[in-house]
């Protein structure tokens, strides 16, 4: 955890703020209703918002998921993608388009996304979360979209945001030894990435995907393989995602910056690897 806040001054408790922003992930309770045991609501606020934009949630998420591999706890046989789509509370909208100008100068800030990861359909306001999970019911990555984007595009981001540390040094772990997945990740260019990168897989095939290769006979290629019991075990990605989605500040999405709402996620995925 950082020391301290630069200049300033020392900060507050670690333990009281950190247990003010579980409280709230947990509970999806406005900011300003925090109860007073935890301290300045604007302290919990202001360190979760720094914390997610600086990348501290995610050398945390890192940290412990080295300490896990090194005692051999990670489930590396099969790791399964899914993804799945969040409400967006009304006050998730209207953040601020361009960064705040003082003096005629901007201000530097975090860059934000153009979309900040919202997306519009006949339900309204939706952000869609895309995770990566390994047998042990632990996200190994996660990546934050607009709720209309489609799975199979977000397969190879999320697989490339894999990354174990090696405590004892050497390249951190990025390869899974068996991949799941359901008929929308179903695509020629992910079937050649996976090829590539020597992953096996357990991805069906699409009907329409079966109708083309079979119209083009002899040159469509032969069919994927395809392996029903380790399919079965693809429930395991989505036991996770109701695991994360216990946290109500995860189920629905009340963070106007998709930063904050990454960090609010990865905080939950934390909780999750620091279970016995």
């Amino acid at each position: 955890m950082p020391k301290n806040a630069g200049r300033g001054g020392r900060w507050k408790d670690h333990r009281q703020v950190i247990n003010g922003i579980l409280f709230r992930i947990r509970t999806g309770i406005p900011w300003p209703d925090l109860p007073r045991r935890f301290g300045s609501w604007q302290t919990c606020y202001d360190r979760h918002r720094r914390w997610s934009a600086d990348g501290t949630w995610e050398r945390i998420f890192r940290s412990i998921q080295a300490d896990v591999d090194a005692g051999g706890s990670i489930d590396w046989s099969m790791v399964s993608v899914d993804s799945t789509v969040c409400r967006a509370h009304q006050h998730a909208a209207g953040a601020r388009k361009q960064a705040p100008r003082k003096a005629g100068k901007r201000i530097r800030t975090v860059q934000h996304r153009p979309d900040e990861a919202l997306g519009r359909s006949r339900g309204g306001l939706t952000t869609k979360i895309h995770l990566a999970g390994e047998g042990g019911l632990r996200p190994l990555a996660l990546l934050v979209t607009p709720g209309q984007w489609g799975d199979c595009p977000q397969m190879i981001p999320v697989l490339e945001r894999i990354r174990v540390p090696r405590p004892a040094g050497g390249h951190p772990r990025t390869r899974p030894d068996h991949l799941s997945g359901d008929k929308a990740y179903s695509s020629r260019r992910n079937r050649r990435y996976l090829r590539r990168r020597q992953i096996k897989h357990t991805i069906p095939e699409r009907r329409d995907q079966q109708a083309h290769r079979q119209r083009r006979g002899s040159h469509g290629g032969r069919p994927a393989g395809f392996d029903p019991a380790r399919y079965a075990r693809r429930n395991e990605v989505e036991r996770l995602i109701n695991r994360l989605k216990i946290n109500r500040a995860v189920a629905t999405r009340f963070d106007k910056r998709a930063y904050v709402f990454h960090g609010t996620v990865t905080v939950a995925a934390v909780r999750l690897w620091l279970r016995p």
